[in-house]
């Protein structure tokens, strides 16, 4: 395989951070009903700058290509309403030194983003500023450097920290998305581990598709992946270290294994573990591979999920009759129904913000997506098609990812697997766009953190 690095990102300094208390306020809890208008200028670069990354990395423009990933990261949020470029009335290099705050007002534009690109010393520079149009003051300014290949990343970044500055909340953009790829027909189908950008760039096969791959999952702490892989039809959890390409078998066990998970430090591994037709859940310490029981019921006990804090596990299980979501502290006890509505309740994951539980729901043939508290009170169905499961949680816990299976016509005839995401307020749902078909998506922590 393939070593796969990271080139990491070097913030030089913050240049400029004042007025707290804007009069921008972009609300996060209504979805996209009242979206912020915003103008996200191209970033200024002089003709010496252009022409070093024409020959660096083939960008002619390197300016308007960071501001169109900050603007692409901002719309899909359903938060903001970046504005048409071809209305604006000032020019980038201008507007980043002194912004004519009634130019952007007159385009009825709330918030400025400016900024400029330079070529320094075979390192890429780019400074940005936010601006309140309302309170025509700057709010937030910053300037990171990088090599030139990372140039995709300082977007990333750049609108995470627009993103943190208006809503209050972390942001989602610099973060990678792990799931596995298919290809073929249903019934042959070529499974491969793929990680990407969350906004699609940057497409990376981990496996080579000889050996089937499911459900791959993130270390909450660094780039590590946990994934089951058939080795000679038998089932194997594997860890892959993503930066170096160097994958290991966690353990064999004589039964079947699903549904790896790391625990929120991650240094255990919880999944589900079947043996003489009984699944349980347990553990594996991965410092001493010491394995622990956590579950012993003649139910079915799988997908398991830790809380955020470590102290408690979601999973499903078939204990009451049929699939409902329970909710125990970590070392098995106290286990607690918390799922009652009508149908079946499976893959339950733990927000990062420790508030609510994702889940899928199967009800008279359809499946949905939805969340809960964590004691079952506030079930919401966010959305529902023919077959859709697999909720992943960006990580401030705002936006799931899943995957979604439809027939390719009204006939019912053709197959296809591809990503989706939608808000906690079940607007803004939208398709993930990936090279091949798609399933079983994870969501990383954000990288520069």
């Amino acid at each position: 395989m393939k070593k796969f690095k990271f080139i990491t990102l070097i913030i030089i300094g913050i240049i400029f951070h004042s007025n707290l208390y804007a009069l921008i306020e972009v609300d996060i809890t209504r979805g996209n009903l009242n979206p912020l208008p915003i103008a996200v200028s191209s970033l200024y670069s002089d003709k010496e700058t252009t022409e070093a990354f024409k020959k660096e990395v083939k960008i002619d423009k390197i300016g308007e290509e960071i501001s169109l990933i900050i603007e692409n990261n901002l719309r899909t949020t359903g938060l903001f309403n970046p504005l048409e470029k071809k209305a604006f009335l000032q020019k980038p290099d201008v507007a980043h030194l002194k912004p004519r705050f009634e130019d952007w007002s007159l385009i009825k534009s709330q918030a400025l983003i400016t900024g400029k690109v330079e070529f320094q010393d075979e390192k890429v520079r780019v400074e940005f500023r936010l601006w309140d149009v309302l309170a025509a003051k700057e709010i937030l300014a910053l300037a990171f450097t990088t090599v030139p290949n990372n140039w995709r990343r300082i977007g990333h970044i750049i609108s995470d920290k627009i993103y943190e500055r208006l809503t209050g909340e972390k942001g989602y953009f610099d973060t990678r998305i792990i799931y596995v790829s298919e290809e073929g027909p249903k019934t042959k189908r070529v499974k491969k581990l793929a990680i990407m950008d969350q906004d699609g760039f940057n497409t990376k096969y981990l496996t080579l598709g000889n050996e089937l791959v499911l459900t791959p999952r993130f270390n909450p702490t660094n780039q590590m992946v946990t994934y089951l892989s058939y080795f000679k039809n038998l089932p194997r959890v594997y860890l892959l270290d993503i930066e170096t390409g160097i994958q290991e078998v966690v353990g064999d066990f004589p039964g079947m294994t699903f549904a790896p998970r790391f625990s929120p430090d991650g240094k255990k591994i919880i999944m589900s573990f079947a043996k003489d037709g009984n699944s349980d859940i347990y553990t594996m310490n991965l410092e001493n591979r010491i394995v622990e029981r956590i579950t012993n019921h003649p139910s079915i006990d799988t997908s398991p999920s830790y809380s955020p804090n470590g102290k408690f596990i979601t999973f499903n299980s078939d204990r009451s009759g049929y699939q409902q979501i329970y909710v125990m502290k970590s070392d098995g006890s106290k286990v607690k129904r918390i799922s009652f509505g009508n149908g079946l309740y499976g893959t339950p994951v733990w927000s990062p913000r420790g508030d609510l539980i994702a889940f899928t729901k199967l009800h008279k043939g359809k499946f949905y997506i939805g969340v809960m508290r964590t004691d079952g009170t506030g079930e919401r169905l966010l959305t529902e098609n023919y077959y859709q499961e697999a909720p992943s949680w960006s990580p401030n816990g705002r936006v799931l990812i899943f995957y979604r299976e439809t027939k390719s016509n009204s006939d019912g005839e053709g197959f296809s697997a591809k990503l989706w995401s939608i808000d906690l307020t079940g607007y803004n749902e939208r398709q993930v766009i990936t090279e091949t078909d798609a399933s079983d998506p994870s969501w990383s922590s954000l990288l520069s953190n």
